[in-house]
């Protein structure tokens, strides 16, 4: 992915009004993420834990959704992100549901890595606890293409 600035950011969400998106907790550190490994960029608001962002590139326009995390009761058994497939126990996979529109009661969701950090659980960048991530005989690149046609198939849930 390449880097993003917090105008681009701002601009590109499409389930919140212009004074939401100018409103929300932008991340500090953008200069400094890891551009080349990210597929998308995703960020909880330290303000507010039930509320999350996520930002990615879909058909040559950057597409940003705000997110809202799901309460979760003290899980023991492992769950699986439904965009890149990494299990987690306990927390680690939140349910995250999103408006379709600013003005829409409808909202779609799906099970997303509680810290958003896909990408990285991917490239071997961040671990999980032992047996988080199943072994496969798919390329990284494999991998990469599947997550983020998981993830575009949640955006279009979005978006239509």
């Amino acid at each position: 992915m390449l880097p993003i600035t917090e105008n681009a950011l701002r601009g590109c969400f499409v389930n919140c009004t212009k004074g939401e998106a100018k409103r929300l907790a932008v991340p500090r550190d953008l200069a400094e993420r890891p551009w080349p490994d990210l597929d998308f960029l995703g960020w909880r608001d330290p303000a507010s834990r039930e509320r999350a962002y996520l930002v990615a590139e879909s058909g040559g326009e950057l597409v940003g959704v705000a997110l809202r995390v799901a309460p979760q009761a003290n899980a023991v058994r492992r769950s699986m992100c439904s965009l890149c497939l990494t299990t987690h126990p306990g927390a680690g996979v939140s349910l995250m549901t999103a408006r379709k529109s600013p003005q829409s009661a409808s909202s779609v969701g799906t099970y997303i890595c509680t810290d958003l950090a896909c990408s990285l659980y991917l490239r071997g960048k961040k671990q999980t606890e032992p047996g988080g991530r199943l072994h496969e005989s798919l390329t990284l690149a494999e991998k990469v293409d599947r997550t983020t046609a998981n993830l575009a198939g949640f955006l279009h849930r979005v978006r239509e």
